[in-house]
């Protein structure tokens, strides 16, 4: 046999064992993911489909599906679909549905340390509320408490730094907070009622038109995009900044524990993957999706005013005095208070040396 040939039958052999190995992989993997079950389950949501946070709702579900071949799909049901939105909590620790996209802050009558799975005044930006649920206990600390309720909690998703509100009429002093009614949740919602604001709770889908009709005089929600959505800048005129009570809101996606435990250790893998990507991704969309909406809202004739010192003084004196009485009530919350607060002195030490520093040189403009 001449050399070539030797070569070329050697070639072939060679690739054909190579595709005798991919074709039995293949075959191997195929057989192993139609082995896994099909599961079905619901989403239940405190959202509105036509706002960001849905998106991150829909990011899981999109994303398990692709993951496993369409055998473990999710859907996701608007505010009101199933349970009215400040409800999600209730109806995935009963088992009405599997799993939940919420915030955790809107709970905080049930346990006032959920209010750190979300963002509590003065607290951590995006950024850093991210590093410590995934790098400084907080994910840990967060699910024993959601133990009590059978429930298994993962980040789903982060507005960043929030807006300060929509207002009917300037607010310059602490004393202009007196007997305002104003939609606001979680810690913020108890600061401002310690500084003399009618604090209301209410789900997104229902803010515009109590705002719009007079059934308040302010409101919260996420930021420029969102609130546009919302249709908030037809109802009032001032938007206020920055949203001291929601440096960096985290989102939640709660699966009821016994759901949890039966899924397949494939799915739960995918299952938090997805959520993880929710995670960042709803924080990097929504700096974009926000930059561009407030551009619109200033051009169509919106008012942009700070909080003034006095009152941003005023609510950080209040923060702290809430704190340390929770502390003193609850020692679930005084645990992650403490650890909480190490954290911040900690990241706020580096990130002062680092980001600040950048920032304030490169934001001015010289």
């Amino acid at each position: 046999m001449k050399r070539r040939q030797i070569i070329n039958t050697g070639a072939i052999a060679t690739a054909t064992a190579a595709l005798t190995v991919g074709c039995t992989k293949s075959n191997k993997s195929s057989s192993a993911a139609a082995s896994l079950p099909r599961v079905r389950w619901r989403m239940t949501t405190s959202w509105t489909k036509s706002l960001g946070t849905f998106r991150g709702a829909e990011t899981i579900a999109n994303r398990v599906k692709e993951m496993t071949g369409g055998r473990f799909t999710i859907t996701p049901f608007a505010a009101g679909e199933i349970v009215p939105g400040l409800q999600v909590l209730d109806a995935v620790q009963a088992g009405t549905v599997e799993c939940g996209h919420t915030a955790s802050y809107y709970y905080i009558g049930k346990n006032s340390a959920l209010a750190f799975a979300t963002s509590v005044p003065f607290g951590l930006n995006g950024q850093q509320q991210n590093t410590w649920l995934y790098h400084g206990g907080g994910i840990e600390a967060i699910n024993k408490i959601y133990a009590d309720f059978k429930i298994i909690n993962f980040p789903a998703g982060n507005t960043g730094t929030q807006m300060g509100g929509w207002f009917k009429r300037e607010i310059k002093s602490v004393a202009d907070l007196n007997g305002l009614k104003m939609r606001i949740p979680g810690l913020g919602g108890e600061v401002m009622s310690k500084l003399g604001v009618n604090v209301q709770v209410l789900p997104g889908g229902e803010i515009y038109l109590a705002l719009d009709r007079g059934a308040i005089d302010a409101a919260e929600w996420v930021g420029p995009y969102d609130d546009e959505k919302l249709g908030l800048h037809k109802a009032a005129q001032f938007y206020y900044y920055p949203g001291w009570w929601e440096p960096g809101a985290t989102l939640d996606v709660l699966v009821n524990l016994d759901a949890w435990n039966k899924l397949p250790k494939e799915y739960q893998a995918i299952f938090k993957t997805a959520a993880f990507e929710a995670n960042m991704n709803m924080l990097n969309e929504y700096d974009f999706l926000n930059s561009e909406a407030l551009s619109r809202l200033l051009a169509g004739g919106t008012k942009l005013t700070a909080y003034s010192p006095e009152i941003m003084q005023a609510a950080q004196k209040a923060t702290l005095e809430i704190f340390a009485q929770k502390a003193s009530d609850n020692p679930s919350f005084k645990q992650i208070y403490e650890q909480w607060q190490k954290f911040k002195a900690q990241i706020n030490t580096w990130n002062g040396v680092n980001e600040l520093t950048y920032n304030n040189f490169s934001m001015s403009g010289k």
